[in-house]
């Protein structure tokens, strides 16, 4: 006789429509789950099949927040996990109340970098696992050697630093040879203004706007760098599909960064730093034709941490930790 499937309930603030980094997360585990559970997603807990779940998975401690509450009434704080993104991770829960009691309420936390850990207080690290998302790897297509493309991707709003970009465009010229496409949303309507026009005063600069992501990830591996300008990540998943894609990034030396890139890696600038950023580029430029030279050695440290973000480790280690609290 076959042993009933347990239920797990995915809490994800964004479901499909919204295509972001927390649906692509939770849908991504929804179906690595789906071999051992009954996994579906749902923006608020409960609902009309509150009564079968078995575990929660919560993304986001502040955002769902009202979901881990009901939980906690409803089973204590047995068999909820809580994953933690980069604004709750590096801002919410230094400072805000509700997303506080949902890191004490949790069972067990997920964060996915290797330094998020320390960002946590030290009473909750003995229940956190570092999970690497993952993404499937793509073949490296040989980039073209008569011109130099960066590509930054992220929907336009704070925590992205747009800013950092068109600054960097604004301190490069036509001659320097590099060309940059910018890909995301205008969510906020100022960098929007702004983004529409440093396109106006720098030819050598494009904002693409929304693209749909199996378009972004071609033009991910199209690129001769990925641009990584954010202020707060909990770990991005576009570095990973431009490291699974043997596309090498620049990124802003935050922890979010480091903790997917390594302490070791060449490509960092500093947050805010656009005259960092133009120089990396510039020298990237210099150097896409030496195999000794910057664009090289970043190539080949990606290649290294690529085995860190495959399907498999990533699914390996959600299925270990879900049953074991089943």
């Amino acid at each position: 006789m076959n042993t009933p499937r347990p239920h797990i309930v995915i809490v994800s603030p964004a479901l499909e429509d919204a295509n972001n980094g927390n649906w692509q997360t939770a849908n991504r585990w929804r179906q690595m789950l789906a071999k051992n559970f009954h996994c579906r997603i749902v923006q608020t807990w409960p609902d009309k099949f509150a009564n079968q779940d078995n575990v929660m998975i919560a993304l986001h401690a502040r955002k769902s927040a009202d979901s881990i509450a009901a939980w906690h009434v409803a089973h204590g704080g047995a068999r909820l996990v809580l994953a933690l993104t980069g604004t709750d991770l590096y801002r919410d829960i230094q400072t805000d109340a509700v997303a506080q009691a949902s890191l004490a309420m949790a069972s067990r936390l997920i964060v996915l970098q290797e330094l998020a850990p320390l960002g946590l207080p030290e009473q909750y690290r003995a229940k956190t696992e570092v999970i690497f998302q993952s993404t499937t790897s793509q073949p490296t297509i040989q980039k073209p050697p008569a011109h130099f493309r960066a590509l930054m991707v992220g929907h336009l709003r704070g925590e992205k630093s747009p800013e950092t970009l068109f600054a960097a465009a604004r301190l490069l010229t036509v001659q320097d040879g590099i060309f940059i496409d910018h890909i995301g949303a205008g969510l906020d309507a100022d960098l929007a203004k702004t983004a529409e026009a440093t396109a106006k005063a720098c030819p050598h600069y494009r904002w693409l706007d929304a693209v749909p992501h199996e378009a972004t990830r071609r033009a991910i591996g199209r690129a001769h760098v990925l641009v990584h300008a954010s202020k707060m990540e909990g770990g991005a998943h576009v570095l990973m599909e431009a490291v699974c894609s043997g596309t090498p990034v620049l990124a802003s030396r935050i922890d979010g960064n480091v903790g997917m890139l390594g302490a070791d890696y060449l490509g960092y600038f500093d947050w805010g730093d656009a005259a960092g950023l133009a120089r990396l580029l510039r020298e990237c430029r210099a150097s896409q034709n030496d195999e000794n030279g910057l664009l090289a050695r970043l190539s080949k440290q990606c290649a290294v941490r690529a085995p860190l973000f495959t399907p498999e480790t990533e699914s390996a280690k959600l299925n270990a930790l879900v049953s074991s609290l089943v």
